[in-house]
């Protein structure tokens, strides 16, 4: 795992240092990759295969959409954290490297016992005045990049600049905390429950047992076609 934090005096340098390691890994446009920033992000031939359109999810999260999420799309989420890092584990858990940016107090442990291949994540937690340039520069070397824009709106010709650069990269943008137009996936997910597990103490009671799962409601839409539905996330 790599954790990058940026001030706005290293910004330029932090920028250059993440081009000059996707461009170590524009070899996936040959089937290699050599991981993100510090060299800490699993070295491969690591990159999901570009003969996967899809994008790897879990599995109650295929069941609950409508049609696959394909590589190279931009997606934004919001509700519950659950949903995001359990696509990042699907995705690590897969084979793949992703990166999640400007989210410093993302659990990551939480990640972990969804499955998560921590060893295969890049975390920039402050990326700076200018997130989505960070962002940008990601997509060129990564299969998932999450993107927390802290409050702030994307205009529409930057985002088509990015949304163009994602399709061409085959990496996946999810945007969380923020505004972004023209997205044809808007994912919300709401906690609507826990699996408790009791050590063998019985039925649960309150104040004891472990929470095991996440009981979600998913809505929102998904290239276009409305998405409602309740899932488990571990």
């Amino acid at each position: 795992m790599t954790a990058v934090v940026a001030s706005d005096q290293d910004r330029s340098e932090l920028l250059e240092s993440l081009r000059r390691r996707m461009a170590e890994t524009s070899g996936k446009m040959a089937g290699k990759a050599s991981g993100a920033m510090s060299g800490n992000v699993a070295p491969a031939g690591d990159l999901l295969p570009e003969s996967e359109s899809q994008l790897p999810l879990p599995h109650w999260l295929v069941e609950a959409l409508p049609v696959p999420l394909p590589r190279g799309s931009v997606a934004v989420l919001s509700g519950a954290r659950s949903l995001l890092l359990s696509m990042v584990a699907a995705v690590t858990a897969a084979g793949g490297n992703a990166a999640i940016v400007g989210q410093p107090d993302i659990g990551l442990l939480a990640a972990a016992e969804m499955g998560a291949d921590l060893s295969r994540l890049a975390v920039i937690p402050d990326p700076g005045t200018d997130p989505v340039e960070v962002a940008a520069v990601l997509v060129d070397g990564m299969d998932l990049v999450v993107l927390g824009l802290g409050g702030r709106r994307v205009p529409p010709t930057r985002a088509r600049s990015v949304v163009a650069r994602a399709r061409n990269k085959g990496c996946t943008l999810l945007v969380t905390d923020g505004d972004w137009d023209a997205v044809p996936t808007r994912l919300e997910a709401r906690v609507c429950g826990y699996d408790i597990t009791t050590g063998g103490r019985g039925a649960p009671t309150p104040g004891f047992g472990r929470i095991s799962g996440v009981r979600l409601r998913v809505s929102g839409v998904c290239a276009g076609r409305r998405v409602s539905g309740r899932a488990r996330t571990g």
